[in-house]
């Protein structure tokens, strides 16, 4: 559904306002009125003027010599038995009374009615009322402007309507100068107002790929419009640190299976040696690692991993310590597994748990000196400690061994992915990862995960 433009929605408002507040107005004041307060005291009866006078003039008939008079109607005479005090007089426009009219009203109003009144509320000497009961004005009828009177009517409760759509009738040029300026006042505020966001539109239309450092200009947007430049600065921010992650991830990529692809292709140019086939397994197990490493830190950024998986923590460091068995035997390492025999539970994922267990054999079996022991140990409290007795990892290393493709040197064999990956996976399974000193040298890196009670 196409939304509507803001100036057209806030002249919109301003009528309905204006209506609403004339309504509530006239409500109030109708009600004071009837009470007894204010300028002007009346009651429900006065309500009913306005019918009584059509009655009137319904009732206006014309002799065939062209004379006008008073003669009922059916409707008139039904109002009449119900109000049995109700008095009728019509004047001409030479200020006579027409025949028909109520001779008290006459006699009373025949004064008055010389001077032309626009309008005039009378009471008659016997009412006892607070509020004048009657009332008499000028009127359009069929036979020219006429003077009609009326005293004694009684209240219907449609006469409220009746009133309002009177009262809205004689304020007919009133609203509608007021719509024609509230339209033009509102579309130029609006129209002026909104210059500021169409710069800052006009500044958001030239951000791309390229410029996503630039933010919004806040100085000229009004205070109301400040939270959604605000925010969406904030997301520009956010999407800046996002795409120069990804760049510097792509370039990093790109520079790590660079030197395996050059040395696979130089070893394919190179002749044949007798240990070519393993050499070649060995290049390519290297870029099939690397790749492998890229594709779970691109998944582990996609946030899609299913959290709701009941999984054995020990089970899993089982089978990962039993996968890298052959691993550790071959490059002239033991790894052992240490922990209980039976179920850890925890609430997570299982793919993400045994990648995080994983890596962390990984990097242990590289830092690991040939000859001596990796150790696996999973608590009762599903904590997990990967123990390793290498170089150890230094105070001021701690917090960036887990950034992408961190590494100590250039020297160091892997490609800086897999700490950051275990990062990654233990933060979305609401855990936490750090690493310790091992007792004797090297390095301890603990994962704590949420156990199920």
């Amino acid at each position: 559904m196409k939304s509507l433009p803001l100036a057209p929605r806030v002249v919109g408002y301003l009528i309905v306002a204006q209506l609403f507040a004339f309504f509530c107005g006239w409500t109030i004041s109708t009600a004071l009125s009837m009470a007894g307060i204010g300028v002007f005291p009346s009651s429900w009866d006065s309500l009913a003027i306005s019918r009584a006078q059509r009655q009137a003039i319904a009732s206006l008939t014309a002799d065939g010599d062209g004379a006008v008079r008073i003669t009922p109607t059916q409707e008139l005479l039904s109002e009449i038995r119900r109000a049995p005090h109700m008095r009728i007089a019509v004047f001409d426009k030479f200020k006579q009374a027409l025949p028909g009219s109520d001779p008290v009203l006459v006699s009373i109003l025949t004064p008055v009615v010389g001077i032309s009144p626009t309008h005039v509320h009378f009471a008659l000497p016997q009412d006892d009322s607070f509020a004048p009961e009657g009332f008499m004005a000028p009127m359009r009828t069929q036979f020219g402007q006429l003077h009609v009177a009326v005293h004694g009517q009684k209240f219907l409760w449609y006469d409220l309507i009746d009133a309002w759509a009177f009262d809205i009738k004689v304020l007919a040029a009133y609203f509608a100068t007021a719509a024609v300026l509230s339209t033009a006042t509102a579309w130029f505020a609006v129209r002026n107002g909104l210059l500021p966001l169409r710069q800052v539109a006009h500044e958001a239309s030239l951000i791309d790929m390229d410029t996503l450092g630039n933010r919004l200009t806040l100085d000229v947007v009004p205070t109301e419009a400040m939270p959604l430049v605000g925010a969406i600065n904030h997301a520009l921010e956010r999407l800046d640190v996002g795409t120069r992650r990804q760049r510097l991830f792509t370039a990093n990529a790109a520079h790590e299976l660079r030197t395996p692809v050059a040395v696979l292709a130089a070893r394919l140019d190179a002749p044949r040696e007798p240990n070519f086939e393993f050499q070649l397994r060995r290049d390519v197990w290297r870029i099939s690692h690397i790749v492998h490493q890229l594709l779970a830190e691109a998944r582990a950024d996609e946030q899609t991993l299913p959290l709701d998986e009941l999984v054995d923590v020990a089970a899993s460091a089982r089978t990962m310590v039993d996968d890298a068995a052959l691993l550790a035997i071959r490059d002239g390492r033991e790894i052992e597994y240490l922990g209980p025999s039976g179920a850890v539970f925890v609430r997570g994922n299982k793919g993400a748990i045994e990648a995080v267990i994983a890596n962390l054999i990984d990097n242990a079996l590289r830092a690991e000196p040939q000859g001596g022991s990796v150790a696996i140990r999973i608590g009762e409290n599903a904590t997990i400690e990967v123990i390793d007795h290498g170089a150890g990892v230094a105070e001021d290393d701690r917090q960036t061994i887990f950034e992408p493709f961190w590494r100590k040197s250039e020297g160091a064999s892997g490609a800086g992915l897999g700490l950051a990956i275990a990062k990654e996976l233990v933060t979305k399974l609401k855990g936490k990862i750090w690493v310790a000193d091992t007792p004797g040298g090297g390095a301890t890196f603990k994962v704590s995960l949420p156990k199920i009670v």
